[in-house]
């Protein structure tokens, strides 16, 4: 059964940065994309990351493109979201998730990591 643990969430001011991490478990991910999104309150939940974990091929939303970095390490099984300049607007829940290359929709959930930003 697949198992995605995210951390590495908390209160920082803004211009801070942050990394959270995922840590990823039951069964091998060489054919699987692995994502971040994120839910704001009274939000939708959006797509902020994704990764995939053959070749490390990488696509990052508009939203947080040049401060934001996806990133893994497959002896470890797990992904990171590397956030800098951080906003306000940053605040949410950040979620991993994972699914299986020509899925067409994320199966596996974490439990979600808050980030909150103050101004």
């Amino acid at each position: 059964q697949v198992q995605l643990v995210e951390s590495g969430g908390g209160l920082v001011q803004a211009g801070d940065s942050l990394r959270l991490s995922c840590a990823a478990s039951g069964r091998s991910f060489s054919n699987y994309v692995m994502a971040w999104f994120r839910q704001a309150p009274g939000k939708e939940r959006e797509f902020v990351a994704h990764i995939y974990w053959n070749g490390g091929s990488t696509n990052v939303a508009d939203s947080v493109k040049g401060r934001f970095t996806i990133s893994k390490d497959s002896a470890k099984n797990t992904m990171y979201l590397q956030m800098n300049s951080l906003k306000p607007e940053d605040t949410a829940v950040y979620y991993c998730a994972s699914t299986q290359f020509g899925a067409g929709r994320y199966v596996y959930w974490g439990q979600g990591t808050k980030v909150t930003v103050s101004s």
